[in-house]
């Protein structure tokens, strides 16, 4: 998919959205690391002021790897190519909401490499990005062990 086919707006709502046989909704993840595997590109959660890696919904209408890029653009402003399969990483933190039953999560991420940054994106209006070390970006994830996870699965220098 070209830049120039890319939507500048955000896919929002959940009818597309794929769950697996045990109601969890599956969801595709980058580690977006540069050339050199020395720094990855981290985004600012729009529900809390923490950073996070770029992921989102799997739907119905694209390949899980399709949903990876297209997460990483929407998120980041970024273009990329996948490079590795990290496995799946299930959602272990606690319901947002004690009083209804938590829909977990089931990620798949992947590591790919950044091919270009675009200074406009979908959600650049609302999300900060960052390139950080494996040392910064390790304790800027600390509160999604699911994403530090992610992070130690990929290649990048430790």
């Amino acid at each position: 998919m070209t830049i120039e086919s890319r939507s500048m707006k955000s896919r929002t709502g959940r009818a597309k959205q794929r769950y697996n046989e045990a109601g969890e909704r599956l969801v595709a993840g980058v580690v977006p690391l540069n050339n050199s595997k020395t720094q990855v590109l981290l985004v600012r959660s729009t529900e809390r002021s923490g950073w996070i890696l770029p992921k989102g919904g799997w739907e119905m209408d694209e390949s899980i790897t399709e949903a990876a890029q297209r997460e990483a653009w929407e998120e980041a402003g970024i273009i990329c190519t996948v490079d590795y399969d990290l496995g799946q990483i299930k959602d272990n933190r606690p319901p947002k909401h004690m009083a209804t039953v938590p829909t977990k999560a089931m990620y798949q991420f992947y590591e790919v490499t950044v091919t270009r940054e675009e200074s406009v994106w979908p959600e650049g209006h609302k999300r900060a990005r960052k390139w950080a070390s494996y040392a910064e970006a390790k304790i800027d994830l600390t509160h999604r062990p699911e994403l530090v996870e992610a992070l130690e699965r990929s290649t990048i220098r430790k």
